[in-house]
């Protein structure tokens, strides 16, 4: 489907070339009754084309789409979207076709003069203040979602987790008991101590340092973020979140996850997508793929950029529970 989406390009180019060559070698010709009539009729043509390809990427690429958002707060991110798509997509549906119908109705004919028609200011008042209303919903929206996601002061018993980026691997580090993080800095990092966390703050001796993120369904996580060395792009797309990690400052944000990972797997729109993955591994004979949260970096970082990734897992709380109380405090590992 998406070599046909390629190819429908390719043709789009040629013919639009091929049309510009055309009116290069006509310039000194005048059209008569006869060529309006055609070009109109090709409008026409054209117009039902380009619907049709409309319809056919709306219903059979739509499995490139992600699924519903995997966190409470990306419903709203999804809400956005849908709301933007279909204003967008009216909109758009209904200005392709009167441009290509005016063009047909609109033809040049002889018999036919051209009325002028100076301006209206109603009219002008009607596609000015619309979308400038359309804007400020979308915006106040836009804005309302934003600090729903980075205002965390009301969230005293969220999980906080520092994710750590460097060239090109992820960690990350729970806060122990007293859910808070033990101060960190670069010039910390020594042998076992990669994060460059200062074990001389009472608050690190409980911390633990992992290389995969697991996180309790339905509990609030308080991210934040730390670079060692350039800009990262901490980027979760299943939740709709994602942060810069900027070297010498710390950036932060929380969501809470309303899906498990096996819960996760197990949506239709998942499995779809798992299945036409897994037809194309399986004619490159490569092993099969399993759904999985994934954390990516987003911002081009260095040649192994691609690469820079950890796998989360989200598990039902009794199950964070016990994963959390086998990992090892940093000041066991630490000496």
């Amino acid at each position: 489907m998406l070599a046909l989406f390629y190819i429908f390009i390719a043709v789009a180019i040629a013919v639009s070339f091929w049309q510009i060559t055309r009116i290069m070698d006509l310039r000194s010709v005048i059209a008569d009754d006869k060529d309006n009539a055609k070009q109109g009729k090709n409008a026409i043509y054209f117009m039902v084309f380009l619907y049709a390809m409309m319809v056919y990427c709306l219903i059979f690429m739509n499995v490139i789409m992600l699924p519903e958002s995997a966190s409470i707060e990306g419903e709203h991110d999804d809400n956005l979207f849908s709301i933007t798509f279909w204003l967008i997509g009216i909109v758009q549906f209904i200005m392709q076709f009167l441009i290509f119908y005016f063009t047909f109705k609109y033809r040049g004919e002889k018999t036919r003069k051209a009325k002028f028609y100076s301006d209206s200011h109603k009219l002008e008042a009607i596609w000015t203040i619309s979308p400038a209303v359309v804007l400020v919903v979308l915006i106040g929206y836009g804005l309302w979602q934003w600090n729903n996601v980075m205002d965390l002061s009301d969230n005293k018993d969220a999980l906080v987790i520092e994710v750590y980026s460097q060239q090109f691997r992820w960690d990350a580090r729970y806060a122990g008991e007293d859910n808070t993080l033990g101060l960190g800095n670069v010039n910390y990092i020594k042998g076992m101590n990669t994060m460059g966390v200062d074990m001389s703050d009472k608050n690190s001796q409980d911390d633990k340092q992992v290389t995969e993120l697991y996180l309790p369904k339905g509990r609030k996580i308080h991210f934040k973020f730390r670079s060692q060395d350039v800009l990262h792009s901490a980027y979760m797309p299943h939740f709709r979140a994602q942060m810069n990690c900027v070297p010498g400052m710390v950036t932060e944000f929380g969501f809470t996850p309303k899906y498990t990972t096996e819960e996760m797997r197990l949506k239709p729109e998942v499995v779809d997508k798992t299945a036409g993955i897994n037809k194309i591994r399986r004619a490159k004979g490569e092993d099969p793929y399993i759904f999985d949260f994934l954390l990516l970096c987003n911002k081009i970082c260095g040649a192994s950029h691609y690469n820079m990734q950890m796998k989360i897992t989200v598990v039902e709380p009794d199950d964070y529970d016990k994963w959390i109380a086998e990992q090892p405090t940093l000041s066991s590992v630490i000496k």
